[in-house]
């Protein structure tokens, strides 16, 4: 199991995210209390800019393992950052459920969760072409901070 870990961190650290999720997930699902291949799990989504799965990751990590400092200290950064934003922390906590939204998505004008996250309709022709985003660090990300 350490050497899956290992592995996955890693490629984690040279930036193979695909590679980096299937082996703490292989970690994960051969030992479901594993809370340090959750917290991998939270970090591959926090690289991919996806917060409330991080945190929703990190609160399942502490779940597992309360004492689990990097968990801990994922979780209370998030939250750290929603308050330094002056978005609320529920948004992110409404989230914690363990298991997966399923593929069953209910209409945006149902009301549901889902809805809010729902992709904006795709602009018009005519639209101006818009530059991609610049690759950003860590903390840029966390405050949405954009760079040149």
């Amino acid at each position: 199991m350490i050497e899956i870990l290992l592995q996955a961190e890693r490629t984690l650290a040279t930036g193979r995210l695909d590679e980096a999720e299937r082996l703490y997930r292989q970690a994960a699902d051969a030992d479901p209390r594993n809370s340090i291949a959750v917290v991998g799990l939270a970090r591959i989504a926090l690289e991919r800019g996806d917060e409330p799965e991080a945190y929703r990751q990190g609160r399942r990590a502490l779940e597992i393992d309360p004492e689990n400092v990097a968990a801990q200290r994922l979780t209370q950064r998030l939250e750290e950052v929603y308050a330094y934003r002056g978005e609320s922390i529920e948004a992110l906590a409404g989230a914690v459920a363990p298991e997966p939204p399923t593929a069953n998505v209910t209409s945006p004008e149902a009301g549901s969760p889902s809805g809010a996250e729902a992709s904006p309709a795709p602009s018009s022709a005519s639209s101006p072409a818009v530059a991609p985003p610049q690759p950003r660090g860590f903390v840029d990300r966390l405050f949405r901070r954009s760079r040149p």
